[in-house]
This record gives structure tokens, C-alpha cells and sequence, in this order.
């Protein structure tokens, strides 16, 4: 099983960028490491999906972040990144990083506050 490492959260302004890293140790070959992403959960909301990507570069964008944040991954140097643009208060939530969908491994998150 992977680990996930994260970083890059914190506060930021209505409309500003925050760029968000998710290093994956463990073996490339790790089928858990097929399809890896991003989801968030608000206070007092459920978990939800932000963004996923496979090996080869699909992506999968949930509805409220498409246009305004993009996924990518180095499949060399095992990271995902989520790239987040005109942030809203809105986006404000706790960040994971995941490998291998809801029953694999989960980061143990990040905050990201949008806020004025």
C-alpha cells in the first residue's frame, strides 16, 4: 500500500491561486496508483470528489472547479498536483489526497481557506 504525503494549503483571497502537491511513496507499479486525485469536505459536508486522473492522463472534473482547476501527475517523480484558480469561499474545505478510489489510501489532508 502507498503513502501519501501533501502540501501547499492555506489562506487565500477570494479570486487568488493556490497550488496544492500530492507525493506518492511507493512502487510506480502499485496498481492503487492507476487512477489518484483530489477530493475536499466542508464543514458539516460530506466528502466530495474535486478531481481525478489516470496513468495516462484522463480526467475526470467535478462541475463546481471545472475551468478554475486542473489536475496533473509526474507518473516519474509519483506526484499529483491540483492546480486552483479563482478560488471562491466556496472551495474552502479540507483537501485529500487519494490513491485507488474510496476503499484505497487517503492523505491526511490539507486546509484550504478562502477568505478576505
Amino acid at each position: 500500500q502507498v503513502q501519501l504525503e501533501e502540501s501547499g494549503g492555506g489562506l487565500v483571497q477570494p479570486g487568488g491561486s493556490l497550488r496544492l502537491a500530492c507525493t506518492v511513496l511507493g512502487s510506480f507499479f502499485s496498481s492503487e496508483i492507476d487512477v489518484v486525485g483530489w477530493y475536499r469536505q466542508a464543514p458539516g459536508g460530506q466528502r466530495e470528489l474535486v478531481a481525478t486522473i489516470t496513468r495516462s492522463g484522463m480526467t475526470n472534473i467535478a462541475d463546481s472547479v471545472k475551468g478554475r482547476f486542473t489536475i496533473s501527475r509526474d507518473n516519474f517523480r509519483l506526484t499529483v498536483s491540483l492546480q486552483m484558480n479563482r478560488l471562491k469561499s466556496e472551495d474552502t474545505a479540507v483537501y485529500y489526497c487519494n490513491a485507488g478510489g474510496h476503499f484505497g489510501t487517503w492523505g491526511q489532508g490539507i486546509q484550504v481557506t478562502v477568505s478576505s
